[in-house]
């Protein structure tokens, strides 16, 4: 399948044309893979099942959709629940309930977690994620696992070329973690990047202090405290000298300015934010900066009259941190916006025109331009 070119920057950028011809190439042999390449066999699932009871480990190990697991939940009091993707709903995987020693022998398999309540296994993507009670005690477990996928970058590609910044939004669970590091690979074994991971939670690299294959020659930059993720950000840029810069989940405002400066430097950024789609980040003060920012502003009688509009209006008052903002859907269904032209459009009560990127049912890439924005597409 030839990858299209993007639509709205055909004319803009004049691209090297042997970098554009590889990762041409390259994105044909991934969307050629078929459907295979969503899930890696060799993902290291038996060291997550370890933590679990041994009922539950052997109960998972042979399910026949254990491919397609996504978490299991242990939760006190409660029958423990796996998890699958593309599956709504969860699946009971025994009628007796989870007891206060499995949960700490759990604990004690996985070993120390962090302030936000996090842990990994060391040289593998899984995550566990602990709810605690009032006195401090584990209450609940939720294992995710994590698989080092293939196959994603064909669905962006044709994006990368142009070295623009890239925020990705999207509900929890479709799959932005797992983008960010295929980009990550890609980026630095393929084209040659200095690429640097900002790694707030060991989420994209893996746990431990060698960084999991997955994001290929990329270095990583571990985060002490969740608190301190601005602060890593900006130093990687000032002791590094990287090329393009990951961070996943940017939640907070101060997060958002050290974005600002970073792209202010040339730097290119590949993020993941709160929210799941474009007017998410709009509406959301803390994190309105990726897009631009949105002021107030007056106008006099004849420019009110001459836009049709009340005297005042929304703008957005500066360009956008991200050139490019992609609504993942789901893990086959995504909306590209052009941010400044498709913010512009949402503040004056106008529909964007975006590109949708999807899977059809050979699981190759197909990209529609120029499609009216719908809020509440599938």
């Amino acid at each position: 399948m030839a990858v299209a070119r993007c639509w709205w920057l055909a004319q803009a950028w004049d691209l090297k044309s042997a970098t554009a011809l590889s990762l041409k190439w390259k994105c044909q042999a991934f969307s050629e893979s078929s459907c295979s390449l969503l899930h890696n066999d060799h993902d290291d699932l038996q060291r997550l099942l370890h933590i679990l009871p041994s009922d539950l480990h052997h109960n998972l190990l042979n399910q026949p959709n254990r491919p397609q697991l996504l978490e299991v939940i242990l939760d006190l009091g409660r029958f423990p629940e796996a998890r699958y993707l593309d599956r709504h709903g969860g699946q009971y995987l025994r009628n007796t309930e989870v007891t206060v020693k499995e949960l700490e022998y759990a604990e004690q398999a996985v070993g120390e977690f962090g302030k936000d309540n996090r842990a990994g296994i060391e040289g593998t993507l899984h995550r566990i994620s602990a709810i605690r009670s009032r006195n401090g005690d584990i209450v609940g477990l939720t294992c995710r696992v994590g698989r080092a996928v293939t196959g994603q970058i064909d669905m962006v590609c044709d994006l990368l070329q142009y070295g623009k910044s890239i925020l990705f939004v999207g509900r929890p669970g479709v799959g932005k973690t797992t983008v960010m590091r295929e980009i990550a690979r890609v980026l630095s074994d393929e084209l040659h990047k200095r690429v640097v991971i900002v790694d707030t939670s060991n989420e994209i690299g893996g746990d431990g202090n060698i960084p999991h294959a997955a994001i290929g020659g990329a270095r990583r930059m571990q985060v002490p405290d969740p608190s301190m993720q601005h602060r890593v950000m900006i130093e990687a840029v000032e002791n590094h000298m990287p090329e393009v810069i990951i961070v996943d989940e940017i939640g907070t405002e101060a997060e958002a300015h050290a974005c600002r400066s970073i792209a202010e430097r040339g730097i290119m950024l590949i993020g993941t934010a709160h929210g799941q789609q474009l007017e998410n980040i709009i509406k959301n003060p803390t994190l309105s900066d990726l897009i631009g920012g949105i002021e107030t502003v007056t106008l006099g009688d004849a420019e009110a009259r001459a836009r049709n509009c009340q005297k005042t209006i929304l703008e957005r008052k500066a360009p956008p941190t991200f050139d490019f903002l992609i609504e993942m859907r789901d893990r086959h269904y995504w909306l590209t916006h052009q941010t400044d032209k498709s913010v512009d459009m949402l503040l004056r009560g106008k529909v964007p025109q975006v590109e949708v990127r999807r899977r059809d049912e050979k699981c190759k890439v197909v990209i529609e331009k120029s499609k009216a924005y719908d809020k509440c597409a599938v």
